[in-house]
């Protein structure tokens, strides 16, 4: 790694996207004061440039265009993103001098981190900046489908008779917090902060972790992710997709999963075969599924899950909230104060560039 110069202010580049626009950075970064001097760059595309090297194809969940960010980069010390990719081809752009890159997601997939490591550029990451929004979001979609909103959401929406009885609720009996098992499939931030949500309105929570933490929260129970399946009412998936757990839920999961239980995807779309939890769904094996993460359908084409009146779906706002965006604004600003400090930030991925 290159040392950094004697009262030298870092020069900044922030990249702002549609998502978290470069004016997200702004009051984060004006707390460095006189260590550093930031320029701005807004991405206003929400698309990709089609990937034109080895390394842009690498890149994952990126908006704009890599030529754009390398033109703005040079001489810089630091990049700042959020969805804007940061290439080989950027990192040479910038020039010797860049030697931090602060990408404010759980995981830079829009980064090649390869290519810094061998540059030896720290990478930072914003892990857990939408824990907390995200873990709500999971909350209300587990008492949505404990009273059976969906279902009678969609009945509503079809016509069906409302305001004729003060007893017309019998329809739609469902059951309370209390004495309802809530399975967690990943114990991570987001399962955390789930988990503390959960226990306070009085679900039990058992929690599945290949790699579970060294703390777990008082009153959850770690179990094997067979025996989770068995005993939740409802199952919440909050892993990180790897390669090795692509469609971890499919026929063989949703067939270990309690008859009538209910299903939540926070996560990635990746860990779900739709068909096969379509098919557990037709079959009343599954009561009801919520999900924020779907795949995409074919161009033109409806999502063929929207047509099952069980099935509540989002447009992936799980992180969405402006408190998220400005977690991860601080997160970013912090790991550049450490640096600037000539301290090691917190959140490197790569933290062999350091040895």
């Amino acid at each position: 790694m290159t040392e950094l110069p004697v009262n030298q202010p870092l020069r900044v580049l922030a990249v702002g996207d549609p998502y978290m626009p470069v004016a997200s950075f702004a009051a984060a970064l004006a707390s460095l004061g006189d260590a550093a001097t930031v320029t701005e760059l807004q991405i206003t595309r929400t698309d990709a440039e089609p990937a034109r090297t080895e390394s842009e194809r690498r890149l994952r969940e990126y908006s704009g265009d890599p030529a754009d960010v390398a033109r703005a980069a040079a001489g810089h010390d630091v990049l700042v993103v959020h969805g804007a990719p940061v290439s080989a081809e950027v990192l040479d752009a910038a020039g010797a001098g860049l030697r931090l890159v602060c990408c404010a997601r759980g995981g830079p997939v829009n980064v090649d981190v390869a290519a810094a490591s061998e540059r030896g550029i720290p990478v930072v990451s914003t892990p857990g900046k939408n824990a907390e929004a995200v873990a709500e979001l999971t909350i209300a979609f587990a008492l949505m489908l404990i009273r059976g909103l969906p279902r009678a959401g969609r009945y509503i929406a079809d016509g069906g008779r409302l305001a004729e009885s003060t007893f017309e609720g019998v329809e739609w009996f469902g059951t309370e917090a209390p004495g309802t098992v809530l399975g967690l499939v990943g114990l991570g931030h987001v399962g955390r902060q789930v988990a503390a949500r959960a226990t306070a309105l009085g679900f039990t929570v058992l929690a599945h972790d290949p790699l579970p933490p060294a703390v777990v929260p008082d009153a959850v129970t770690l179990v094997g992710f067979a025996e989770l399946l068995a005993e939740s009412d409802i199952v919440s998936v909050h892993a990180r997709a790897t390669a090795a757990n692509r469609h971890l839920f499919g026929a063989k999961a949703f067939a270990l999963m309690k008859p009538g239980a209910t299903f939540i995807n926070t996560a990635r779309e990746s860990l779900v075969d739709e068909a096969e939890l379509a098919d557990a769904l037709r079959r009343g094996q599954l009561a009801g599924a919520a999900l924020d993460v779907v795949e995409p359908p074919p161009a033109g084409a409806r999502h063929p899950l929207l047509d099952l009146p069980q099935v509540f779906i989002t447009p992936h706002l799980g992180g969405a909230t402006g408190e998220t965006l400005a977690r991860g604004a601080r997160q970013a600003a912090a790991a550049v104060a450490a640096f600037a400090a000539g301290q090691r930030p917190a959140a490197v991925v790569n933290p062999e560039v350091y040895t």
